[in-house]
């Protein structure tokens, strides 16, 4: 895994490598899929990659995961992404079905949605090492034949979340990781560790973006 740490200007830093990803895949293909993970730390990075000179009409933007929740919720990654991103540019939006009666089905309707592969997949790493919601002790960490599963209820919400399958198609993986109290999950994102769930997403095309410095 490539590593940029950016102890100062880390949202400009964060915007710069999602802004290459996207652009590198525009200038290969038509259109481009570009997938966002929720939480407050890429919110600033996202309000600056709004105002980055892409082609926003040829980029679908999907969700790695969503809360299970109405629309409006503050819980909704939704709403922190809206307000910093998809409301000022004319990208093509795939919000996850979160409010459906049938998790499941919705699921498997947003599954089908998805490009055969995500060209630029951006994520996060909680301090239980989690990440998208893959969850640690979640079955959803078993699925291998769906792009997109239901958790059990994590933290108040039931969650839909993109699968390790999903993520091990990704042409770029782009994590975006922020605070001292993440430290001992970067340690362990960085040794693959696989014993949390972040520590088994491929690392062979991804850039981890922190404002962590080096261990001594």
């Amino acid at each position: 895994m490539r590593i940029i740490r950016a102890q100062d200007g880390f949202p400009e830093a964060a915007a710069g490598a999602l802004s290459r990803a996207v652009q590198d895949a525009l200038l290969r293909k038509p259109r481009v899929s570009l997938a966002l993970s929720g939480g407050s730390t890429p919110l600033p990075a996202l309000e600056r990659l709004a105002r980055a000179d892409l082609d926003w009409t040829r980029v679908d933007i999907y969700q790695v995961d969503e809360r299970v929740a109405s629309t409006g919720d503050p819980a909704r990654n939704l709403v922190g992404q809206s307000a910093a991103l998809l409301d000022h540019v004319p990208a093509s939006l795939h919000p996850m079905l979160v409010e459906a009666a049938d998790l499941e089905d919705a699921a498997e309707r947003y599954a089908a949605d998805l490009p055969e592969a995500l060209d630029v997949v951006h994520l996060g790493i909680g301090d239980d090492g989690h990440t998208a919601s893959l969850v640690p002790g979640d079955s959803v960490l078993d699925v291998t034949d769906r792009q997109v599963a239901v958790t059990q209820p994590y933290r108040g919400h039931r969650r839909m979340t993109l699968t390790f399958p999903a993520l091990e198609r990704a042409g770029a993986i782009i994590w975006i990781v922020s605070g001292a109290s993440k430290a001992p999950m970067i340690e362990r994102l960085l040794a693959a560790d696989p014993t949390i769930p972040a520590g088994r997403v491929p690392q062979d095309r991804a850039l981890l973006i922190t404002d962590r410095p080096p261990s001594p």
